[in-house]
């Protein structure tokens, strides 16, 4: 397994960096991708639960919201999002009328895909359009990558004390705390090395990387723990199976739509 995900990593990272480089529409449509991916296995995974969402809405909602995103950030989200809520609860009551006993919660569901993995995953666009938005990104997924690692790493060697026993029992405390020991001091690291490679010099010192780092890597393990209620409630080990040893596309950015939207409103509003 460890092996499969390094293989992996190694093979996305430089395409992932190489998008996010890039920026613009290329980077907007690689994440409109992700999140439509992470959408249909977000319903996939409530259909092996027994409920029924409208899946083609809830992709098709978060592609739209996505886009708005990236072409006019959120100007008139109120009017689109207000739009697509309503829509769904239309499709849901003709669901119960023609028999559906569930349309109530279906309805949750469908509306839940779309605000959850289309609008607050859309702060990945969001947080790339700020000014300096390619190093404040790059250096708040590495804060994850490196919280993540870091737990990895050291729970699975030392870690006695579970953390959430019904939620991710190979999760501990021993790896939560080396994960944001780890997050820290490395984000700390890399953002040093953003002058080097053209980045600001004066925007992103250490002790704002720090803080970022600090804040994501205590609470972004929410978004992990969020999904992983959701599979254990219907019975579903991974979201989906495109990437061998990781899982789905859901498993990959739980984490990441905690620290898009986190890490946004820090640095428009704190940092």
């Amino acid at each position: 397994m460890f092996l499969k995900r390094t293989v992996v990593t190694l093979i996305l990272l430089p395409i992932g960096l190489a998008l996010i480089a890039w920026g613009g529409w290329v980077y907007y449509g690689f994440i409109t991708l992700i999140l439509s991916l992470a959408a249909f296995e977000y319903i996939k995974l409530f259909q092996a639960g027994g409920f029924r969402p409208a899946k083609v809405l809830a992709i098709a909602a978060t592609l739209v919201i996505a886009l708005q995103r990236a072409l006019v950030d959120f100007e008139r989200a109120d009017l689109t999002l207000s739009l697509l809520i309503l829509l769904a609860m239309a499709y849901h009551l003709i669901q119960f009328e023609r028999g559906s006993q569930r349309a109530g919660v279906d309805f949750a569901i469908t509306i839940s895909c779309f605000l959850y993995i289309g609008w607050l995953g859309s702060y990945l666009i969001s947080l790339r359009r700020l000014p300096d938005g390619l190093w404040w990104l790059l250096t708040a997924l590495i804060a994850v990558w490196l919280a993540d690692t870091g737990a990895y790493l050291v729970g699975s060697r030392i870690g006695k004390h579970k953390m959430t026993p019904r939620l991710s029992p190979h999760k501990s405390w021993e790896g939560y705390l080396a994960g944001i020991i780890f997050s820290v001091s490395g984000t700390v690291l890399a953002a040093s090395f953003w002058p080097v490679w053209g980045g600001p010099g004066l925007v992103i010192t250490p002790l704002r990387s720090a803080l970022l780092a600090l804040v994501l890597s205590v609470l972004t393990i929410l978004g992990d723990l969020g999904e992983s209620m959701i599979k254990r409630q219907v019975g579903v080990k991974d979201s989906g199976n495109l990437l061998p040893g990781h899982g789905g596309v859901f498993d990959r950015i739980d984490s990441w739509v905690w620290a898009a939207v986190i890490g946004y409103y820090m640095i428009l509003l704190y940092l």
